[in-house]
């Protein structure tokens, strides 16, 4: 019998340090011209990646991964933490339409829900401190109460900032002195009943944020000096950060608590250090890593990651920085951006989107006469970025050899696009031409919008909508 417990008690200790290794991906959608989900599904599917993770629970989505096979994080955004802390009923109506309908229904392979998405982050100054527990434990048990907990587990993903080190080392990990008391009974909730804790590590963060973080620590080429923390040495920030975490959870009692990276990953473009060739080093060290299962030193097991992100969204927010519309490891339409070998393939190499439709090869640019000195030149550009992505132009960026005259093109012309190519798109007072000859430029590429998906459950509006009135506001600034 001593044997048996014996027995059962490894067996334990290693579900609980191991949580499904392999790569995974983020698939956000705020994008203006989303791909078709069954397009973006298949692509999965053709690229070898068996997880996704998602930050919402939209109704096409998760259809289209039906009978994929792929296991999904469902994603619940911090604007619901409100309500879903609020009543029990409301989690249990979430849950019944957002977990359970599609398994039942629709035969997803629903694994997680990830509850908020880094509520803590200092930038929210608090926002979710109070809400994200209380709806975590709703979540919780509507997953009891519908009978799914055993198969669906909740997790909070958490940026890196919620643990810091008191001496600069990984051994000095803890939560940070403002959170502690809200992070613990998270962290006992999630471990009583087996859930994993998710983390999202940035190294290209670190090194847009401070110009004196040594570049050659972010990657995995052994080329850093390393950092010698009692005799164990650490030669890149991942596996620093990492074991920061795993000093963290050991130091508060939840040493065997599986931990998953719910992000990772490098961007391509809007700023100096987000350029191919950085994410393509980058990605690929660690997917070697991923490939040979290897850990980190306190968590030497394979790694469970979601590469940070699949395709790129030119809709999201650039209060961060320009270079959050181009984390994807494909662009806008489904195509690779380099050349990326997952593993997950006989091809060794990323294989692109297929069946997709693009709109008519023209493009809006400045007209050969127009004038810079020209009155309405600041404003039109101006206008044409704050409703478009202008986030490849500037210093360091693919398109930032443009003159000043490539530059007002390329503003107008990203409009003209995102506009689905109508003509009042093209409309930029005695400044704006419409051309069929492509005028893109060395690294610098002019895009040709994908045809809009409209999605069947979540009421997708066509962007031709919004352009009347927008152009109403742009002459009036005219006048």
């Amino acid at each position: 019998m001593g044997l048996v417990s014996l027995f059962l008690g490894l067996v334990s200790l290693f579900s609980s340090l191991t949580v499904g290794s392999g790569i995974g991906a983020n698939w956000g959608t705020q994008a203006t011209h989303p791909l078709n989900p069954n397009i973006v599904v298949r692509l999965l599917r053709e690229n070898g990646i068996q997880k996704v993770k998602l930050f919402d629970a939209d109704y096409d989505t998760l259809r289209a991964l039906g009978k994929s096979g792929i296991e999904v994080m469902v994603g619940i955004p911090n604007d619901m933490l409100a309500p879903l802390a609020a009543k029990m009923k409301n989690a249990e109506e979430w849950v019944s339409k957002n977990v359970s309908k599609h398994i039942t229904t629709d035969n997803v392979n629903i694994r997680y829900v990830a509850v908020g998405n880094e509520p803590f982050l200092q930038t929210y100054n608090g926002t979710f401190l109070s809400t994200t527990l209380p709806a975590l434990q709703n979540i919780q048990s509507a997953l009891i109460k519908a009978g799914l907990s055993n198969q669906v587990k909740v997790t909070v993903p958490m940026n890196a900032d919620v643990y810091e080190s008191a001496n600069s080392l990984p051994s000095g990990g803890d939560f940070r002195q403002d959170i502690h008391d809200y992070m613990i009974p998270i962290v006992k909730l999630l471990s009583e009943y087996g859930s994993p804790f998710t983390v999202n590590i940035y190294p290209f963060i670190s090194l847009y944020i401070d110009s004196n973080f040594p570049a050659e620590y972010a990657f995995f080429d052994g080329n850093a000096s390393p950092v010698n923390d009692g005799g164990t040495y650490y030669y890149n920030m991942l596996d620093a950060n990492l074991d920061t975490l795993v000093h963290t959870l050991q130091k508060n009692g939840f040493g065997n608590m599986p931990i998953i990276i719910g992000e990772i990953g490098w961007p391509t473009d809007g700023d100096r250090n987000a350029n191919v060739e950085y994410a393509r080093r980058f990605n690929q060290g660690f997917m070697s890593r991923i490939a040979g299962g290897k850990g980190t030193p306190l968590r030497p097991g394979p790694i469970d990651a979601y590469l940070f992100s699949l395709i790129d969204e030119d809709a999201k927010s650039v209060d961060p920085g320009n270079f959050e519309r181009h984390w994807g490891i494909f662009t806008y339409d489904g195509q690779p951006k380099y050349l990326l070998n997952l593993g997950t393939t006989n091809a060794g190499q990323l294989i692109p989107a297929k069946g997709i439709q693009y709109q008519e090869n023209k493009w809006c640019v400045m007209r050969p006469n127009a004038r810079l000195d020209d009155p309405n030149v600041a404003a039109s550009v101006s206008y044409a970025c704050s409703l478009a992505d202008c986030t490849k132009l500037g210093y360091g960026t693919s398109c930032g050899e443009l003159d000043w005259k490539g530059n007002i093109s390329y503003a107008f012309n990203s409009y003209f696009q995102i506009h689905d190519q109508q003509d009042e798109a093209c409309k930029f007072p005695n400044l704006s031409t419409i051309v069929k000859t492509n005028p893109s430029q060395g690294t610098c590429k002019f895009d040709i919008m994908i045809q809009p998906y409209y999605g069947g459950a979540d009421g997708r509006l066509p962007t031709q909508l919004g352009l009347v009135a927008g152009f109403a506001l742009l002459l009036l600034t005219f006048l």
